[in-house]
């Protein structure tokens, strides 16, 4: 059971005995330890003094077939060397016990002499990998499978991470001594563990340890050798759980009182963490309400999206309105992850705490097999603006000052430090800050009346530098581009041209407005201060960044779009979904969108210009706020970074 122990030769010595000599019977191994310092080693059939400090220790290189089939022989001579005064005998058994998981992270479970009890990060590193199997394989349940003591599927099998307890002896070592499996207190109410009994039913595996369940002793049966257990994570890393779990094995002496562990094996597991994706991952599925008005459906914005969805070759899900109870702002209710072990992976749904119309729809409609589900509740006086989700996204990957984040790092909006304004709740920020592979960056959005970060920048992808480019809303942008119109003459050209009941607004009253520009002025100072942020946390550079144009009003001490908010875009690949923002007709063509195009198109993006106004835009949201996107995980595996 171990892989070597070393033996006392001073315990039974006969008198006048100076010197020893050792040996064993087939399949033992001797090793000598000493000071070379302090003792010559003995040539030919010359024996190791006992007085020096030698040391011998024994390994036996397989599992006996019965018990004490092995010896070790320890020899006693005086001096000068004649006959032996005497000998001990050793009867050894030899059992292999181990506890064995995916430490090496191939996919498969690996017999290893390494390192099982300690953990490390990077592509050199090693240790076991745990999902949260926090999906649901069984359609009869009505719970995540995490929840149930009993399995429900056998496909919940794979959600699990695999272990082999190894109990190679003779079965007689068993009628006195016990394996015992243990997991810490700290631990249980964050792992369970299954054993197999060798069946194909849903009862050959049995809950033995987990929550009030400490520790189990191994029903092992006569000449079993292997047996199969399965480890499942019961909650994701947070402020109170670092994310590390072990699990034991220990052959114990039952013939002492109090019962002695002769050998024990540990394990430790980290658990997988929730892990989001940004824009430049590519799109799998594009989530959008069905809603109803008084001024009637959203019918022609959801043709417009699944025209998108289409171009971009990503399945539309329509959440209809049964399920939404007229709550269109799918952004604000979920945010799309993942979570992913060497042998697995599977979306997981975030559900904010928002909890409006939408609240039931991510747990009854998308947490199903393998597409798993997680929440932070919050006491619901608590809850803010900027605890929905639009105010939740996650850059590319990026270097910073040679620090590499090669998931992204998430953004939160917040209030300005050490003031006392809107903050997203804590329960949330310690969440994500506590899966450590996407590092938060808090940014500023309290500026705004709705609060969320997706009103003033959002992510495209490109083929060219770092993969990607930043996109913030600038009103010094749409001002100097107004005023270059106005100089070429078409000051009389109008914003909000061609929308019913809107007051149209000419460039010149626009240019000539002073709160307009005051407004914008104050606007482009709060997203300036996240410009210098942004540029700072994601180690980005000028050439990284585009201003899209785009005015804001304030309402109070708050800023709301002017027109329809382009950055609020959903992004499929290259096709980008942009809130049609109804700017002054140029020679027939929106200026504002010529702007957009003449920007992002040049970078291999195709703009599509979609009408949000009354169904989203009057109600302070837009395209992004309305829709939801599932993307394909990360190629790069979580493991290989270093947080």
């Amino acid at each position: 059971y171990s892989c070597c122990a070393e033996i006392n030769i001073k315990l039974d010595v006969p008198k006048g005995a100076e010197n020893f000599g050792v040996s064993g019977s087939s399949g033992v191994k001797i090793f000598i330890a000493y000071d070379p310092a302090r003792v010559t080693e003995p040539a030919g059939r010359a024996h190791w003094p006992l007085d020096a400090s030698v040391d011998v220790v024994i390994s036996v290189d397989a599992a006996s077939k019965a018990l004490n089939d092995r010896k070790v022989k320890i020899s006693y001579f005086g001096q000068p060397a004649g006959g032996a005064l005497g000998h001990s005998v050793l009867y050894l058994t030899g059992a292999d016990i181990s506890l064995d998981a995916d430490t090496g992270r191939t996919g498969k479970v690996q017999r290893t002499q390494g390192d099982k009890k300690s953990w490390r990060w990077g592509p050199e590193g090693y240790g076991a990998i745990l999902m949260v199997n926090c999906d649901r394989d069984s359609l009869r349940s009505t719970e995540m499978d995490l929840s149930n003591a009993q399995l429900t599927s056998l496909d919940d099998l794979q959600d699990m991470s695999p272990v082999v307890l190894t109990c190679d002896a003779p079965d007689e070592l068993f009628d006195s001594h016990k394996l015992v499996l243990n997991v810490p207190l700290s631990d249980s109410k964050r792992m369970k563990v299954f054993c197999a009994w060798g069946g194909n039913s849903l009862l050959d595996y049995e809950q033995v340890l987990g929550p009030q369940h400490l520790s189990y002793k191994v029903a092992r049966q006569p000449g079993e050798r292997k047996i199969r257990l399965y480890v499942e994570g019961l909650s994701f890393p947070d402020a109170d759980f670092s994310g590390l779990v072990s699990l034991s094995v220990s052959l114990v002496d039952t013939k002492t009182l109090p019962e002695v562990p002769l050998f024990t094996d540990t394990v430790t597991f980290r658990v997988a963490p929730w892990i989001m994706t940004p824009n430049t991952q590519p799109p799998l599925e594009l989530y959008v309400c069905s809603v109803l008005d008084a001024h009637g459906s959203n019918e022609k914005f959801l043709k417009d999206m699944s025209d998108l969805a289409l171009r971009a070759s990503c399945t539309l899900m329509v959440c209809p309105r049964v399920e939404n109870r007229n709550d269109r702002w799918i952004q604000d209710e979920i945010e799309f992850g993942y979570t992913e072990a060497p042998h697995k992976a599977f979306p997981v749904v975030f559900d904010s705490p928002r909890n409006r119309g939408l609240k039931d729809f991510p747990y009854k409609r998308i947490l199903g097999p393998d597409f798993g589900y997680v929440t932070r509740e919050i006491q619901s006086t608590g809850v803010s603006g900027l605890d929905s989700f639009g105010n939740l996204d996650v850059s590319p990957p990026v270097t910073v000052e040679g620090k590499e984040y090669p998931l992204g790092r998430i953004l939160i909006g917040s209030c300005l430090p050490k003031s006392s304004g809107r903050r997203m709740a804590k329960a949330v920020r310690d969440f994500l800050g506590a899966q450590q592979v996407q590092a938060p960056v808090e940014v500023y959005s309290d500026w705004l009346s709705v609060g969320h970060v997706d009103e003033f920048l959002s992510f495209v992808p490109t083929s060219d530098r770092k993969g990607f480019r930043l996109l913030l809303a600038s009103p010094s942008a749409c001002l100097k581009l107004f005023q270059e119109k106005r100089d070429e003459g078409y000051g009389e050209a109008a914003q909000f041209d061609g929308l019913e009941n809107q007051v149209k607004r000419s460039i010149n009253e626009m240019l000539a407005d002073r709160h307009l520009r005051n407004d914008n002025l104050y606007a482009q100072r709060c997203i300036d201060w996240n410009r210098e942020v942004l540029k700072r946390e994601l180690g980005l550079g000028e050439p990284d960044i585009v201003d899209i144009p785009q005015l804001f009003s304030l309402k109070g001490a708050y800023a709301e779009a002017f027109f329809p908010d382009m950055v609020n875009m959903v992004v499929l690949g290259k096709h980008l979904g942009i809130p049609k923002p109804f700017g002054p007709i140029i020679n027939g063509r929106c200026c504002l969108e010529e702007k957009v195009r003449s920007l992002l198109e040049p970078l291999g993006l195709r703009c599509v210009f979609i009408d949000d106004y009354l169904s989203y835009h009057k109600l302070l949201g837009e395209i992004h706020c309305g829709t939801n996107v599932r993307r394909k995980p990360f190629p790069f595996k979580w493991w290989h970074m270093e947080p």
